[in-house]
Formats: structure tokens, C-alpha cells, sequence
């Protein structure tokens, strides 16, 4: 069994809730596998951190629904304890109109009970009719308890329970109005865990709260992490024995500038046979030696451009390897990377790699939502006309678009093309889109092809 964090809408303290029970798991010396709902990185940073193994995404949209009970069933093995933390509102799916995408939608799929937590500020009595509502709503939703957050004091304590003991619905915690717990944030969400410099003592903040204020009695028997679907593992799709086939080598862009990976993304590609090399644009001076494919995540390359700019070596090392074939995947960020500038929030301009004719210019409108690509030619991904799900979440755009675009882009659930996506020169494939290889990992399996012809192709002409 596991349990669901669900809030009645965004903003209630969904993360604050989730990381206080991990942290004070984390400190009984339990071992607990995390899972987030939805596309996010940045949550699953914290998760990480707190726990010391990979957060997971559970997102049925850009994976499926087989996928996302396989990849919970495959990662609480060998946890002791396991906590899944939802997205927006419980009911809150990526149209608007279903719970397609929504916690909802995971907590069935996983047959897991789900803590509501309950933003009691402002409220007293009609806390009663908003769990009332949400625990009827959808009857195959099992809501084990509510959390009660924001709670102001004794007497306002005492008109909560009083209003929610009719209902028989058990309070597993109750966290009073606390403003040194907030974590701090910018232009896409929370400040990355990385980046958070007196982030131990939040945690170990956290931790107390979570020791104290949680009903651990009532809460751990819901906790005690138990497979339950014995789903197979990944097809890889692969015709030859992966054992026999030589590694190759890939360099991962991994800083604070670009830090944005699905971990199923890189384990895909290590059981698929590849060596997985970390580097930084910002501080290395070149590319690890002896790659043969380069992965640019997402991230922050904005907020450092400065500091990538002044990285000379390593745009010129990124820019030689590219230019002689290297294959090369970029997402968001690290197509921001490949431009030939980035323009920050304050207009300052500063030059990048330079691979694509255009500049990436910061603005204040948020680009958000899943997108349908499909293929409009081959490329180091992708054969033309395949089709995968994937997620926008941006505010910069590009000054010029490619006249020779790789994917066409519909959005959620609509049938309207709104743009086409992906600049493809070399062998490089970029774009905004972010991509989780998950149900489909022949596009890992083509990445490492083109790697593999590419380094057979230099050892012959050494």
C-alpha cells in the first residue's frame, strides 16, 4: 500500500506536506521510494534530496496507464515505505473537462487511498462541506483522511474537528500556520534543491514538524510499501543481446543550469547499453573524453547564461562535436544552449553555441501544456511519422523558427495544430518539448543507434 498527497487545489502545500513525511520517514531510517504526479522536475528534486533515491513521474499522458503501474510496481521493491505526490487540485486533469493526467486518475489506476490536504485558513465550519464534496465526488477515489494545514490555533483547531467529526474521516495531521517552512521560488516554480543553500535546515524543520504533528499511528499501516500488479518490465525492443553490444559513451549536461531529467530517461538508456558521463557547461572546459552522443536536459540556462557565456572552451568544445556528427538530443534548455544567444529578463544578451540561426529571448507569458509531436522527418529520435506525447513548460521563444521543422505540435486532447517544433542540423534534434521515454523507448533505442554509428564510423577512420 502507498498513499496519495492530494490537495483540493494548487497552492494548499502539497510539497511542504510531502516533504515533512519524508523527512521524518527519512529519520525513523526508513527506506521510502517518492513518485510525483505529473510532468514536474523540480518537486522530484526535493524528493531526491530528502530521500536519496530517484523521485519518480507518474504521468499517464506522456507515458500510459501500463506504464505508470509498471514503474511503481518496479520501484517500491525495495522500499520500505512509499508516498505519491499529486498534482494541482485532486480532480484537476490536463484538459479541464476529465481526470485524465489528475491524482485522481493515478490513485485509481494504482489502487491507492488518498490524504486530502485541507487549506483551513479563512474556514471553520464549511471545511466540512469541501471534504464532504471531495469525498463524494468520485466514489472509486478511497480518501483514507485529511491533512489540515494552516490551522491558526487551539480554538480554531477545536471548530475544525468539530465540523469534520459527522463525516468519520479520520485527520492524519494538522500543520499550523508556519511562514519559515515556505521554500523559495522563481519564474517556473520552486527554486531547484541544488540551488538552496540553508536547505538542511528546512529539511530538518520539516522533519520536526512531520515527527510531530502527522497521526504516525494511523498513517503507517497506509504507508508499508506492497507490489501489487507484478507488471514485466520494458520491452527494449532490441534485436540484439544488449550484453554483447559495446557501451557507449554520453556525455549528460548535469549542473544547476541544466538539471532537468526523468530518471526512467537515463536508466532506459543505461539497460539499453550506455555509459552515462556527467559534465558541466558551466564550469568544464570540455566535453568528457571519448563520447560519443550528448544529452542537454532542461533547466536554467537564463538564469546562468552569464556564466555559460563566459565558458568559452566548453561552447567551442559542444560546437566542434556537434559540427563532426555527434548526435545530440536537447529539450528546452538545452536548445536554449545550441542558439546563438540567450536574452535574459533584464534584455542583456549574451552568445551560446550557436548551432541554430536564432536567439531565445526571455518574456513573461508561461508556455505550458502537453503536446502531441509527430514526426515530419527522421531524425536522431525519431523515424517521420511517429508519434509521441510530450510537455511544454517555458517562457522564452525563439526569435526565429526552423524552416524545416522535425515534429508538428497539436495540444491535449484537440485536433488544431498549433505549431511545428524542433530544429534538426547535424545530428542534433532540439526542441521545447520534453519528452519521457517511458512508453516508448525505441526513441532511446535510436539515440544509441546513431551513437553507435557514430563512434564505428570514427574508430574505422582513426
Amino acid at each position: 500500500m502507498s498513499i496519495a498527497i492530494a490537495g483540493e487545489r494548487s497552492g494548499v502545500g502539497k510539497t511542504t506536506v510531502t516533504l515533512a513525511l519524508l523527512a521524518a520517514l527519512k529519520r525513523k531510517q526508513q527506506t521510502v521510494q517518492s513518485f510525483k504526479v505529473g510532468p514536474d522536475y523540480i518537486d522530484p528534486m526535493f524528493h531526491t534530496y530528502v530521500t536519496g533515491r530517484a523521485c519518480r513521474n507518474l504521468d499517464p499522458i506522456l507515458t500510459s496507464e501500463t506504464y505508470v503501474r509498471q514503474c511503481f510496481d518496479r520501484h517500491i521493491q525495495t522500499a520500505d515505505c512509499a508516498i505519491v505526490e499529486g498534482v494541482m487540485g485532486l480532480f484537476d486533469g490536463a484538459s479541464g473537462t476529465t481526470d485524465a493526467g489528475s491524482t485522481a486518475q493515478v490513485a485509481k489506476l494504482l489502487n491507492v487511498p488518498v490524504v486530502l490536504i485541507l487549506n483551513c485558513s479563512s474556514t471553520s465550519r464549511s471545511i466540512a462541506a469541501i471534504a464532504h464534496g471531495y469525498r463524494t465526488f468520485d466514489p472509486q477515489v478511497q480518501i483514507a483522511g485529511v491533512i489540515l494545514n494552516r490551522v491558526g490555533s487551539d480554538r480554531h483547531l477545536e471548530l475544525l474537528t468539530a465540523a469534520l467529526l459527522p463525516l468519520h474521516l479520520p485527520i492524519l495531521g494538522v500543520l499550523r500556520r508556519q511562514d519559515d517552512l515556505n521554500l523559495p521560488d522563481r519564474h517556473l516554480g520552486l527554486t531547484p534543491a541544488g540551488e538552496l543553500t540553508a536547505l538542511d535546515r528546512t529539511l530538518d524543520r520539516l522533519a520536526d514538524v512531520g515527527e510531530t504533528c502527522f497521526d504516525w499511528e494511523r498513517l503507517l499501516p497506509l504507508l508499508v510499501a506492497k507490489p501489487v500488479f507484478q507488471i514485466p518490465s520494458w520491452d527494449l525492443g532490441t534485436g540484439s543481446d544488449i550484453a554483447t553490444i559495446p557501451k557507449v559513451r554520453i556525455a549528460i549536461a548535469k549542473d544547476a543550469a541544466f538539471n532537468f531529467y526523468y530518471a526512467d530517461n537515463l536508466d532506459l538508456l543505461r539497460e539499453l547499453g550506455a555509459e552515462l558521463v556527467e559534465w558541466s557547461p558551466l564550469v568544464d572546459l570540455q566535453l568528457p573524453p571519448n563520447v560519443s552522443g550528448l544529452y542537454f536536459g532542461g533547466g536554467f540556462p537564463e538564469v546562468f547564461a552569464e556564466i555559460l557565456a563566459a565558458n568559452t572552451a566548453a561552447r567551442e568544445s559542444v560546437k566542434a562535436a556537434i559540427t563532426a556528427g555527434m548526435p545530440t538530443y536537447a529539450e528546452c534548455g538545452g536548445l536554449m544552449y545550441l542558439c546563438d544567444r540567450i536574452i535574459d529578463f533584464e534584455r542583456r544578451s549574451y552568445p551560446m553555441v550557436g548551432i541554430f540561426p536564432t536567439t531565445a529571448v526571455m518574456g513573461n507569458r508561461l508556455i505550458l501544456g502537453y503536446r502531441q509531436l509527430t514526426a515530419l522527418q527522421n531524425s536522431v529520435l525519431f523515424n517521420a511519422g511517429d508519434r509521441v506525447w510530450g510537455h511544454e513548460f517555458h517562457r522564452s521563444t525563439l526569435t526565429e523558427l526552423p524552416s524545416s521543422p522535425v515534429c508538428d505540435l497539436q495540444g491535449y486532447e484537440s485536433n488544431l495544430v498549433f505549431a511545428a517544433e524542433g530544429w534538426s542540423r547535424h545530428q542534433v534534434q532540439a526542441g521545447y518539448t520534453h519528452l519521457h521515454f517511458g512508453a516508448s523507448p525505441n526513441i532511446a533505442d535510436r539515440f544509441l543507434d546513431c551513437c553507435h554509428r557514430f563512434d564505428e564510423h570514427f574508430t574505422a577512420h582513426k
